[in-house]
């Protein structure tokens, strides 16, 4: 599904009905809880949560001129995903995630890499995955993504 937005709330607002409400949601939730320093943008055509150029100059390795990604959260075809690029990243993340799933949520975790799908909307942990956002800072992420993505 391709949306083609300005801005996080003009992503929203382009969305389906049965998407929207859970959609703003989530966006909510993350800007709640990330750590001071990561900014919202639209990035790769999805609402995305950065780190800004001002703070690491280098910007993402696959193209030096975005800032360095860290969550997105887009509208699927078939679903609704959360990309976070710390689970991708660090493996005591993931399995910190992987067991407090379950504890959150009564259907299956879904994961690919840093994808997170929800099927369904009305299963999203929002609780959950807010207390995943506070997990990493920018400067905590500048260190991982040198030491462990950056090639």
């Amino acid at each position: 599904m391709q949306i083609y937005a300005n801005s996080p709330q003009d992503y929203i607002d382009l969305l389906p009905e049965d998407r929207k409400e859970a959609m703003n949601r989530l966006r909510q939730v993350i800007l709640q809880n990330l750590p001071e320093g990561f900014v919202e943008q639209i990035l790769y055509k999805m609402p995305a949560y950065v780190v800004p150029h001002e703070t690491y100059p280098a910007g993402y390795h696959c193209n030096p001129k975005d800032p360095l990604p860290f969550i997105n959260i887009a509208s699927q075809k078939s679903h609704i995903a959360l990309y976070h690029m710390g689970i991708y990243a660090d493996e005591t993340l993931l399995k910190w995630f992987g067991e407090e799933y379950p504890k959150h949520s009564k259907t299956k975790l879904d994961m690919g890499k840093s994808c997170i799908r929800f099927k369904n909307p009305k299963n999203i942990p929002f609780d959950l995955i807010g207390e995943l956002a506070t997990k990493i800072t920018p400067q905590q992420w500048i260190e991982m993504y040198e030491s462990k993505v950056k090639r």
